[in-house]
C-alpha cells in the first residue's frame, strides 16, 4: 500500500474542498455586500420632539423603483443610519431603492402614533421621489413583525392627502403599490394562540402599553383594537400582498395570516402566503426568502 500516495491524494482533496468553502463564503459575502450610495437620517417629520428619519440606499444600478422598509420589531426601532445593508442585498442586487424608515420607539410613541408616522413617511418619499430617483406612483413596503403589521396598516388605510394642507408633503398620498412582509398580526380582537392572548379579549399582554392609557378599559379598547387592525379595513383597493410566516410561531401565529389571506379573497383581492414548515417567528434562511420579496415586487411594480 502506497501511503505517501494516499496521504497525498487525501491532503488534495482536503484543499479542495477548503478551497470550495473559500469559493462559496467569498461569493456569499460579495453578493450582502453591494454597491451602495448611502444617505443617512433624512428627517421626514418629528414626534414627540424627536426627528423621525430615513435612510436612502441607492444601487450602483438603480432601477427607479423604490422600497420602503419599515424598520420595527414589537414597535421598537433602530436609530438611523444602524439598518444593515446586508439584510436587502437581494432587492438592492434587482436595483431597487431601499429606503429604511425608522420611528419613536413604544411606549415613548403609542402604535396608533406610529401607524400615523409610516404613513407620513410615505407621503414624504413620494414628495421627494425625483431626489431619490425613483416612481412616486410605484412604491413598495417590505417589513417584518411589527413592521409587517404597519405595512398592511398602509396597505389597507393608505390613501390621498390633504389638498388644503399648508405642508406640501401632506398634500400626497400614503398608498402603496406593493406589500411583502414576514409574519404580521392582523387581528388585535383576536391574537387566536398566541403566547400573547391574555384571554379576556384585550391586548397583548407584552404590548399593551402601547396602545395608550385606555388600553385597559374594555369598550375603548375594542375600539382601539379594531382601529390597528389592519383585517377590518380591507377594500378592494388593497394592493398585492405576499406574506411569508412559519407555522410554528407562537407570538404571531400563522392563522393571523391565514384570515387575512381570506378576508382579501372575499373581496377579490391577491394575498399570496408562504408557509415555512417549522418557521418561529424567524428562521435562518430569511435573507434568502427576501430574494422572493424581489420577484414580488418585479411582478408588481415594474411597468
Amino acid at each position: 500500500m502506497n501511503w505517501k500516495r494516499i496521504v497525498r491524494i487525501s491532503l488534495w482533496t482536503l484543499g479542495g474542498f477548503v478551497l470550495s468553502l473559500a469559493l462559496v463564503a467569498g461569493g456569499a459575502w460579495m453578493y450582502l455586500h453591494p454597491a451602495v450610495q448611502r444617505t443617512n437620517a433624512i428627517a421626514y417629520g418629528q414626534r414627540g420632539g424627536e426627528t423621525l428619519a430615513i435612510d436612502v440606499l441607492r444601487p450602483e444600478k438603480p432601477n427607479g423603483l423604490g422600497v420602503l422598509l419599515l424598520v420595527s420589531g414589537g414597535w421598537k426601532s433602530g436609530k438611523p443610519g444602524t439598518f444593515r445593508d446586508w439584510i436587502a442585498a437581494p432587492l438592492l442586487r434587482r436595483g431597487y431603492t431601499v429606503i429604511p424608515v425608522y420611528h419613536v420607539s413604544r411606549p415613548e410613541a403609542s402604535i396608533m402614533e406610529i401607524v400615523e408616522d409610516m404613513h407620513r413617511a410615505v407621503r414624504f418619499v413620494r414628495h421627494h421621489a425625483k431626489d431619490y430617483g425613483i416612481d412616486p406612483a410605484r412604491i413598495g413596503i417590505t417589513g417584518g413583525s411589527a413592521g409587517g403589521h404597519l405595512g398592511l396598516m398602509l396597505a389597507t388605510r393608505g390613501g390621498p392627502g390633504r389638498p388644503e394642507a399648508t405642508d406640501p408633503v401632506n398634500r400626497e398620498s400614503s398608498a402603496v403599490q406593493a406589500v411583502a412582509i414576514f409574519y404580521p398580526v392582523t387581528d388585535f380582537l383576536n391574537l387566536g394562540k398566541s403566547r400573547e392572548n391574555p384571554g379576556d379579549g384585550g391586548p397583548p399582554k407584552s404590548y399593551a402599553d402601547g396602545f395608550g392609557p385606555q388600553a385597559t378599559n374594555m369598550p375603548a379598547w375594542k375600539l382601539i383594537g379594531r382601529e390597528m387592525s389592519p383585517i377590518y379595513h380591507i377594500t378592494s383597493n388593497l394592493p398585492p400582498v405576499l406574506i411569508h410566516h412559519g407555522d410554528a410561531d407562537t407570538l404571531t401565529p400563522l392563522e393571523q395570516s391565514e384570515w387575512f389571506q381570506t378576508a382579501a379573497q372575499k373581496v377579490g383581492r391577491e394575498v399570496k402566503l408562504k408557509v415555512h414548515p417549522g418557521g418561529d417567528h424567524g428562521w435562518l434562511t430569511m435573507p434568502w426568502d427576501i430574494r422572493q420579496f424581489g420577484i414580488w415586487f418585479d411582478a408588481h411594480l415594474k411597468p
